[in-house]
């Protein structure tokens, strides 16, 4: 008889206990339309009320943010920024304060190619109904976009804009934090292995199954008829990664095609123009929050100079497609060079 068996009973009972517990786990995951895209979940748990409660939780947490950020709803205490910060000073919740503070750090570090205001023109964009401004409004809205004229004020924690016409607009950032808020929840629950994804900003805890998550980014030309198989043959690249966050911005999301020219929700701070440098930019790092900016400054910048920028920041890696659909990769993506190379 083996060693094992010939343990006491209670022994062996206790082993076979150990073994089979884990066993009961299983992934979970649930999907729905939360702040205008789909927000996904997907956790191993192993008590199944424990992981609805979870998801439940998320959930809740996005719409709560939604209800905070959202510049559609009229009762946001975005929308009431937008109403008053261009008459007087605006007191505003710490959170939303200091999510502004760390747009407007991300501004400067992009030189105001991230720049929450680009809404005081967006804001002129339907792509709904397939509606964009005029030469002369672009011409008359383009001043007020500034991230240098929203004024924040720590000690009253208030904004105020100093400029008329002015709107801002998270769009660009508050996904992101929404997701690192989500996170945040799942490792308080004690949750080891997830994905909480909302549109093209995801973040990792964990790995799947004892293997890295496959995230593959999207071809921008794909149709949305394809099936889950058929995208994944055609995604141009597809990442290995774990305990990492992730953003993708194209312009394929939000977009009509009017005579010809597409019409996308990234704006070109420069122009007030859908910007045409990329069809998406995906950016790799520590925090969703970050990830969502710097996708977003990426997308704007164009292959050469956004991966400039991502190569002078050690935590985050990036992948460019450009107008033309040819791939680019920021250097600590890139393969080691041979040894004929070097």
């Amino acid at each position: 008889m083996s060693a094992l068996f010939s343990q006491p009973r209670a022994t062996l009972l206790s082993v076979l206990f150990m073994l089979a517990f884990p066993l009961m786990a299983q992934w979970f995951e649930d999907e729905q339309a939360i702040m205008g895209t789909p927000v996904r979940v997907e956790l191993w748990a192993e008590k199944p009320a424990e992981a609805r409660a979870a998801i439940a939780a998320v959930m809740q947490e996005m719409r709560r943010i939604d209800a905070l950020m959202s510049p559609f709803k009229q009762d946001s205490e975005l929308a009431r920024i937008n109403r008053e910060a261009g008459k007087k000073p605006v007191i505003i919740s710490r959170e939303l304060f200091q999510l502004m503070q760390r747009a407007q750090r991300i501004a400067e570090l992009t030189g105001g190619v991230f720049d929450i205001s680009f809404a005081s023109v967006g804001y002129l964009y339907d792509y709904r109904k397939g509606i964009h401004p005029s030469d002369k409004e672009i011409k008359t809205q383009l001043p007020a976009i500034n991230y240098r004229a929203i004024r924040l004020d720590p000690k009253t924690r208030s904004v105020f804009f100093t400029r008329p016409g002015m709107r801002i607009d998270l769009g660009g950032i508050a996904k992101g934090y929404a997701v690192d808020r989500a996170m945040e929840l799942l490792r308080r629950r004690g949750v080891q292995h997830a994905l909480v994804s909302a549109g093209g900003d995801s973040r990792l805890l964990g790995d799947r199954g004892g293997r890295p998550w496959m995230i593959g980014i999207r071809h921008p030309r794909d149709t949305p008829k394809k099936t889950t198989a058929e995208k994944a043959r055609t995604s141009p690249v597809v990442l290995p990664l774990s305990d990492i966050a992730i953003s993708t911005s194209g312009d394929y999301e939000r977009y009509f095609i009017r005579d010809g020219i597409r019409y996308h929700h990234i704006i070109n701070t420069r122009t007030g123009r859908a910007a045409r440098a990329s069809q998406s930019a995906t950016v790799i790092g520590p925090e969703a929050t970050i990830t969502d900016a710097l996708s977003t400054s990426v997308f704007i910048l164009g292959a050469q100079k956004g991966i400039a920028l991502i190569n002078r920041l050690p935590e985050f890696d990036a992948v460019v497609i450009d107008a033309r659909g040819r791939l680019y990769y920021s250097d600590g993506l890139m393969p080691p060079a041979s040894a004929e190379q070097k």
